[in-house]
């Protein structure tokens, strides 16, 4: 195996992520907290809540950006090693959700980073946010070609025919 085939294999099988909430009403960080409890079990994905930025493969943004809250996000995504990837988890991160067009409010997270996947919702529910990692996650890897069949030997496929005997 390859040392690039050994990297997007432990990424694939073991990605940490890194929850950030950027301001917003704290229901998806609650749902957040929820999907990394023993009732959703993330682990079996091997997924893995990382201690710092500087350790993670995904960021879970959460809430819509705040002008205060611009360049902290925009600071934890550049700590991140590539390849990074960004989900936005609920309405707020997606386009800014009831608190679009508020005198502080940037938007959604896209205003500030770029986002590889999108999870509504009001709060989004854990079962939606952990089919949107394994999602982004199974998008990455590589796609095989169809697998050829087999042709037949040329003595194989002639096969001599027995008379059919009646008693």
């Amino acid at each position: 195996m390859k040392m690039p085939d050994v990297v997007l294999w432990s990424r694939l099988k073991s990605p940490w992520v890194v929850h950030f909430n950027s301001g917003a009403c704290n229901g998806c960080d609650i749902e957040v907290v929820a999907l990394l409890t023993p009732k959703y079990d993330v682990e079996r994905f091997g997924v893995k809540l990382a201690p710092s930025p500087r350790h993670a493969d995904v960021l879970l943004a959460s809430g819509c950006v705040t002008e205060q809250c611009a360049e902290r996000l925009k600071r934890i995504y550049d700590q991140m090693p590539e390849p990074k990837f960004v989900v936005a988890i609920g309405a707020c991160a997606c386009s800014g959700g009831v608190f679009a067009g508020n005198c502080n409010v940037v938007g959604g997270i896209d205003k500030v980073i770029p986002v590889n996947a999108y999870i509504p919702g009001c709060p989004t529910r854990p079962e939606a946010i952990l089919d949107g990692v394994v999602k982004l996650l199974n998008s990455l890897k590589p796609v095989k070609p169809p697998k050829q069949a087999k042709l037949e030997k040329p003595e194989e496929s002639i096969k001599e025919e027995k008379p059919i005997v009646k008693d």
